[in-house]
């Protein structure tokens, strides 16, 4: 959690720094190897995020709780593995463009690579709250999550505040 949110943070923090930067003119104050450096660090939580991942797959599958290997293979394959791959695909995949300075050093890249962060994070707190609501231990329970008027507000609710603290 702790490497997820250095993750998201960062990227938000260069999805805010490149308007700002450009648009107040402060591009001679935060040089374009200040933002490489941020990317660089983008990429190193990204592959501490993708190992983490990675390591929660192994233990599910090598622990001894078949419940646990079902939920996690559940949610890579079931009903809403098209959140997990977009959540792994934003966080450990698309990152790793970043390995080429070329594409740390173009802004536009930046920005949209780090919107896709952000996306894979949010998608990441998804899988986990939503997956683990659809399919708990008791198979008779099962059932696709649904979001009520009250959920869709409270998002787009904490968009809009975020929107008018920034």
């Amino acid at each position: 959690f702790v490497a997820g949110a250095i993750f998201s943070g960062v990227a938000m923090v260069i999805n805010l720094l490149i308007p700002i930067r450009k648009v107040f003119k402060l591009e001679h104050i935060v040089t374009l190897d200040h933002m490489e450096k941020l990317a660089k660090l983008v990429l190193l939580t990204s592959t501490m995020v993708g190992y983490s991942y990675l390591t929660e797959f192994f233990m599910a599958w090598y622990g001894p709780s078949n419940a646990e290997r079902d939920v996690f293979w559940f949610r890579a394959t079931g009903h809403y593995w098209w959140a997990f791959w977009t959540m792994f695909s934003c966080n450990v995949i698309f990152p790793l463009i970043l390995w080429f300075k070329p594409i740390r050093r173009n802004m536009t890249v930046m920005f949209f690579l780090c919107i896709l962060v952000n996306v894979g994070m949010w998608f990441e707190r998804f899988v986990i709250i939503v997956t683990s609501l659809a399919n708990d231990f008791l198979p008779s329970s099962w059932d696709k999550f649904v979001p009520t008027w009250v959920d869709i507000g409270t998002m787009l609710g904490a968009f809009g505040l975020f929107g008018v603290l920034f």
